[in-house]
């Protein structure tokens, strides 16, 4: 039961939260790519195409995220038992890691970039992304050392 009322409302949040981040900077990183070699974008096509790329990552790469945080939220989950007071810490590395697995395994194993707002500073932004989620989630599900957990 503890399943339902506090991990699976937590990590629904934190993946909510942690794949429209990435949508986002997905979306302004390939605008901004377009602008810096002279292509005009609106501010109504920036908007446009931020929401259309988030319905359309949504089936894939919603997923593929969905699946990242999933793995390494139960791995840290697990480290938290035994490193108690580093809960929260060890959500935001998971999130990262999360995000360095996944896009670093997809570019090896097909040797293409899943998401083209993933290359230079854009990487680094999937993986702020990912932080924002494990954080989340360690909040939301009240993640704390074990000598004060009810």
């Amino acid at each position: 039961m503890q399943f339902l009322t506090r991990f699976l409302p937590s990590f629904l949040a934190s993946w909510l939260l942690t794949f429209s981040l990435a949508s986002l900077f997905h979306s302004q990183y390939v605008v901004n790519q377009l602008v810096s070699v002279g292509v005009a974008v609106k501010l109504s096509d920036r908007l446009s195409l931020t929401v259309d790329d988030w319905i359309g990552l949504l089936p894939t790469y919603g997923l593929i995220i969905a699946i990242a945080l999933l793995i390494a939220f139960l791995i840290a989950g697990w480290l938290v038992k035994k490193l108690e007071n580093y809960g929260v810490v060890l959500f935001v590395v998971a999130g990262i890691v999360a995000f360095v697995t996944a896009l670093i395994a997809i570019e090896s194993m097909m040797n293409i970039h899943i998401i083209a707002g993933a290359r230079g500073w854009g990487f680094y932004m999937q993986l702020l992304a990912g932080a924002s989620g494990g954080y989340v989630f360690a909040v939301m599900s009240k993640i704390r050392p074990a000598s004060r957990q009810p």
